[in-house]
């Protein structure tokens, strides 16, 4: 089973896709939508749909039905939001933000997802396009066989319980330490590739279990590692400070906790549905399960979380480090000759307590990020100092063979948002649906007729990712590029992608 959200929640509805959902909405401007206190009993705020007209029109109910869910939870600021990748996922929709009082709020693993910390980091090349067309074959070989991917792979590398216990504290910084990349690399990730205040003790043996021997992993489900180049330009000045040319070769690594982050996230969600009880927490799903932010369940989660997100940045830089090294076996060069720095590497699923202004006075929430990465702006503390002067690359993949996009965090951002922008195209299909509709084989070979090399552990694989399953890239990203949130930089195309 794919360690991917919807692998937890019901099939996505092709019935209710037809519905008029904007019946259900107020229009606020182009691309903002209100779902009114109202719309389901004990709603504390609004819900904010942040989605084109087009983008609404494909919008399933049952998603609007989700951010209006978060609303009714204690001590949420502002508003419950979704990003235009939104759909449904467990309890919270997937592209859901929502922030919540440190003191009066709560903290619920549902607002973070099963795949904690799954993420996208960016890897520069000085290598054109030319440079390697004529290498793609053997290059995408390579990594495939030097990165495992797929459900249930093993890593190359035996993590120990102390190496364990270290990504778990430690993340990217630990990974680096030990040899798998360079200093370098962890300035340029969110939060430094790791965040404080994780407790292995917290995290259980079962999780543990799967853990282990899977650091340093692809993974399955939409989870890839593609080789790109720039094809477009949008803001030179920006590209420039983000060391970007038309042409450059590029490599974009999707992936998360694994096993480790998915069991996390089941072991809290029995536990936290008892705790909404106890509390005398009314919510109206039951995936929604929840704790006082400063009661002991929640901690206990919190500490569990920052583990799984941890590992997510170790995993991530492992995969890094192969990939370094398959190019260098290719491009006969080192590492260091190919320009193979890092760009950036943002998450995706995570809650963290954050300073924002919320009715004029800076205050300290939990942010909960499910299928949404930060988009701080320049001048912000914990942007990079080499972009602080631009603002935060904000990484957003498309699907199989369409464009993914390179961002930057706006000002705009911390008024509209908590800092926040999309993470990815969003699905409309589900898996179990695309497996039907499409033929992994045949997806293959449309994209390799495109120049596309693909390779998979599976051709279920490919259809269950094929791209018209999901929304348009460019779609979601020109909605957040229109408010404000984040604009555009840099688009991306595919040359060739490994997938589980």
């Amino acid at each position: 089973m794919a360690e991917s959200e919807d692998t937890n929640t019901e099939e996505l509805s092709t019935e209710n896709m037809q519905a008029d959902v904007k019946s259900l909405v107020r229009k606020l401007s182009e691309d903002s939508w209100e779902i009114p206190i109202g719309h389901i009993p004990n709603m504390r705020v609004p819900g904010r749909l942040f989605v084109s007209e087009n983008l609404l029109e494909d919008l399933d109910p049952g998603t609007i039905d989700q951010v209006a869910n978060v609303a009714t939870l204690p001590g949420i600021q502002k508003y419950s939001m979704a990003m235009p990748d939104a759909h449904l996922g467990y309890g919270f929709a997937i592209g859901g933000v929502a922030a919540f009082d440190e003191e009066e709020g709560i903290i619920s693993p549902g607002g973070v997802g099963f795949d904690i910390n799954c993420g996208v980091r960016l890897v520069r090349t000085n290598l054109q396009k030319e440079d390697v067309l004529l290498h793609m074959k053997r290059l995408i070989d390579e990594l495939f066989n030097n990165v495992p991917a797929g459900v249930g792979s093993k890593s190359r590398f035996k993590a120990s319980d102390r190496e364990l216990d270290e990504a778990f504290l430690h993340g990217a910084k630990w990974a680096v330490e030990s040899g798998h990349g360079v200093e370098a690399d962890v300035e340029h990730c969110e939060a430094n590739g790791y965040m404080e205040g994780a407790d292995p003790a917290k995290v259980s043996t079962k999780a543990r279990n799967r853990g282990k021997p899977q650091l340093g992993t692809l993974g399955s489900g939409n989870h890839f590692l593609e080789v790109q180049y720039v094809d477009e330009i949008y803001d030179r000045e920006i590209a420039s400070v983000f060391g970007l040319e038309e042409g450059q070769v590029m490599v974009m690594i999707h992936c998360g906790s694994r096993g480790a982050g998915h069991q996390v996230c089941t072991d809290y969600l029995k536990e936290l549905s008892q705790a909404v009880k106890s509390y005398g927490i009314d919510v109206p799903d039951k995936q929604l399960a929840c704790a006082p932010a400063q009661s002991k369940e929640a901690q206990n989660y919190f500490k569990a979380m920052i583990c799984a997100a941890n590992y997510a940045w170790a995993n991530r830089q492992m995969i890094t480090h192969w990939t370094r090294e398959s190019f260098e076996k290719v491009f006969g060069r080192d590492a260091d000759d190919l320009g193979m720095d890092l760009l950036y590497d943002v998450a995706h699923n995570v809650a963290k307590l954050e300073k924002h202004k919320v009715d004029g006075k800076m205050k300290d929430v939990y942010v909960h990020r499910k299928g949404a990465t930060r988009a701080f702006p320049r001048g912000h503390p914990e942007v990079p100092t080499v972009y602080r002067d631009v603002g935060q690359p904000v990484l957003i993949p498309g699907s199989m063979g369409t464009p993914s996009f390179i961002l930057c965090g706006a000002k705009e951002a911390m008024d509209i948002s908590f800092g926040s922008a999309c993470h990815g195209a969003g699905r409309v299909m589900s898996r179990a649906q695309a497996k039907k509709e499409f033929r992994g084989q045949s997806i293959k070979e449309n994209l390799e007729a495109q120049g596309i090399i693909v390779r998979a552990t599976h051709p279920s694989v490919i259809a269950e990712e094929a791209p018209g399953v999901y929304k348009s890239s460019s779609d979601v990203v020109n909605v957040v590029h229109e408010l404000g949130i984040a604009f555009k930089v840099a688009k991306v195309l595919p040359l060739g992608v490994t997938k589980g």
